[in-house]
């Protein structure tokens, strides 16, 4: 199942960049996607960026035939590797994403680019879930979760860059 989400900035790309390669934002971001534990580093290495975050949520409201894979709660393993900024201060980063316990990963990309009024982040990646017959019922009941916390994600770094 196609994954995408897309945001916009009224910043520029190196002002977004600066705010959420930041281990506070990190922070700040899985406080406000989680009711449980997490646990989230940023570290650098050359000109590549890595963004690693893990998440327990509770399962309250997925369908109960999600439950039976994932229990009462799931934990969300998100790893960003990014490279350095292109000459026009857009960026590329590959995203993965894996429910632990579960046969369901989200592999993609996410950019971060100038656009006219600030910058526009774009994620786009396709979510797999690998259970026979219901995959496409459980990988619907997944996006859902998943779109909230990038949508948090994006309105938390919005109220920093604004």
């Amino acid at each position: 199942m196609k994954f995408t989400h897309r945001a916009e900035y009224p910043a520029t790309a190196d002002e977004v960049w600066a705010v959420m390669s930041t281990q506070d934002f990190q922070n700040a971001k899985c406080e406000a996607t989680t009711t449980g534990d997490w646990s989230s580093t940023v570290s650098t290495a050359g000109d590549k960026t890595r963004i690693v975050s893990e998440r327990v949520l509770p399962t309250d409201d997925l369908p109960d035939i999600a439950k039976t894979f994932v229990g009462p709660t799931l934990t969300i393993a998100e790893v960003q590797v990014w490279g350095p900024p292109a000459a026009d201060g857009s960026r590329t980063g590959d995203l993965q994403v894996q429910i632990k316990g579960a046969p369901m990963t989200l592999k993609g990309t996410v950019r971060l680019s100038p656009s006219a009024s600030g910058s526009v982040q774009e994620i786009d990646g396709d979510l797999k879930v690998s259970v026979p017959l219901i995959g496409g019922k459980l990988e619907k009941a997944a996006s859902d979760p998943l779109l909230f916390a990038a949508r948090t994600e994006t309105d938390l770094l919005r109220q920093r860059v604004s």
